[in-house]
């Protein structure tokens, strides 16, 4: 079994009693994907990790667990195949990496209001050779602060041993893999379990974005749980909604407007789980602190996420994952390990993809705690911390092997997509007597009713 993670993270659940792993859990394959950090590992034990929980909580602790290395690794970048038609490109077409005076910045432009504030800053227009050229007139760390001030996203490009005793990657450092706080106690769950779909029946509220949150509720949804994605009217994501969408109702609300608050806060007195992925305090700033949530539904679990972890300065910084990894030391480590001329980031988006992993796994852990104790949790993981816990097993890229996709990688079932058909690749996780498998296709954001639907 791997263990270069495994630990790790089994430990940063509380009160778990799981029975011996090297029992229960089999890992098969051995390929890893290319890359200066020890990428396939995490996609193993953080997968295993949510099946594990799975098992033990909501199945039987016996039943053999199994982890495919490989399309572990495969489903860590895309796992939609699509037939006669083709994803738009995920990129904006000024995203990406820059040379500055002295170093190097990422600007993430996705976003409409975070390229406007980049182009703001910069004062230049909207192609690659101006942003290119006006770049260089500034040092990194005041043009990455500067884009972070007027609204956009942007980082630093920092070595891992700058970011460790940088302010905010020595607060990181002291920050647990998982924060959990024991909200309340209650009276233990009393409904009956069906083994096949462990999570069925259970409401799950999603205010996820790209992309860590959505790869956990897009887990959860394919153990049966009712996951209704909520999203601004204003907020689209066209490359990455038939990746993550799957198994999932989206619709859209307005939270500064009654209306929908009204309607929100009626999803929320019926839902089991809240996820979201908003900066710490925004939804504080609408009202929605973690004793308003209580007091709307005392039962409800809160599992968060943000991108440079929960203390410190940068506590509230907008991040996605490859501004994270530019600024922990990833693409700095790479570009020296590699003796390229630029920064060399993961070939996937590792980070993003391991916190929903760990996102799932604590849902389900919370869960699992609830039903057999009363206890009701919130959690909180970030990406920075999960780029600690990579970070600490480097890889040699030439070390690893992993052959080019096949048709045995993916599975032969049709999805009907609202873009047209598609294949998956196959899960990577098993569950003896509980297969995945997700109700709806993917679909665009904001197409459904805000309600909860029908029992799946």
């Amino acid at each position: 079994m791997n263990t270069l993670h495994f630990s790790e993270i089994i430990h940063a659940f509380p009160n778990i009693t799981l029975a011996d792993p090297e029992k229960n859990l089999q890992i098969t394959g051995s390929e890893s994907l290319p890359a200066w950090y020890a990428v396939s590992d995490l996609a193993v034990d953080s997968i295993a990790a949510a099946g594990l929980l799975l098992n033990q909580g909501m199945t039987q602790d016996t039943n053999k667990v199994t982890v495919d290395r490989r399309l572990a690794s495969i489903w860590f970048n895309h796992s939609i195949r699509e037939v006669g038609w083709q994803l738009p490109d995920p990129w904006d077409s000024i995203a990406g990496n820059y040379r500055t005076s002295d170093g190097w910045v990422r600007l993430h432009t996705n976003a409409k209001a975070h390229k406007a504030a980049a182009l703001s800053v910069l004062d230049c227009t909207d192609d690659r050779n101006s942003v290119t050229e006006a770049a260089r007139k500034w040092s990194s760390e005041a043009l990455a602060d500067a884009v972070v001030e007027a609204g956009g996203c942007s980082a630093t490009m920092y070595t891992p041993e700058e970011w460790m005793s940088h302010p905010q990657g020595k607060a990181v450092s002291l920050e647990p893999l998982i924060h959990w706080e024991l909200l309340d106690i209650c009276k233990p769950d009393s409904c009956s379990l069906n083994p096949s779909r462990p999570l069925e029946g259970i409401k799950i509220l999603d205010l996820t974005r790209i992309l860590a949150g959505p790869v956990a509720t897009r887990f959860l949804a394919g153990y049966g749980a009712n996951v209704l994605r909520i999203d601004p009217p204003e907020w689209d994501e066209p490359a990455a909604a038939p990746e993550v969408t799957l198994g999932k109702r989206c619709a859209a609300l307005d939270l500064n407007k009654q209306q929908d608050r009204q309607q929100f806060e009626t999803l929320l007195t019926q839902a089991d789980v809240l996820v979201h992925g908003y900066r710490p305090d925004a939804l504080n700033n609408l009202g929605y602190d973690s004793e308003s949530l209580r007091s709307i539904n005392p039962k409800l679990i809160d599992v968060s996420l943000c991108a440079y972890g929960w203390t410190g300065l940068w506590a509230k910084r907008r991040g996605f994952d490859s501004v994270v990894q530019m600024s922990c030391g990833i693409a700095a480590y790479g570009m020296k390990q590699a003796g390229a001329e630029q920064p060399v980031s993961l070939p996937v988006q590792a980070l993003d993809h391991g916190t929903g992993y760990l996102m799932a796994a604590s849902v389900i852990h919370a869960l699992n705690r609830r039903r057999t104790h009363g206890e009701i949790y919130s959690a909180r993981l970030s990406l920075a911390r999960t780029a600690c816990l990579l970070m600490s097993h480097p890889s040699k890229p030439d070390d690893n092997h992993f052959a080019a996709e096949t048709e045995h990688d993916v599975s032969d079932v049709i999805e009907a997509t609202s873009w047209g058909n598609a294949h998956r690749v196959k899960f990577p996780l098993q569950i003896q007597g509980a297969d995945a498998f997700w109700p709806y296709p993917a679909g665009p954001l904001k197409t459904a009713s805000p309600t909860w639907g029908v029992k799946q």
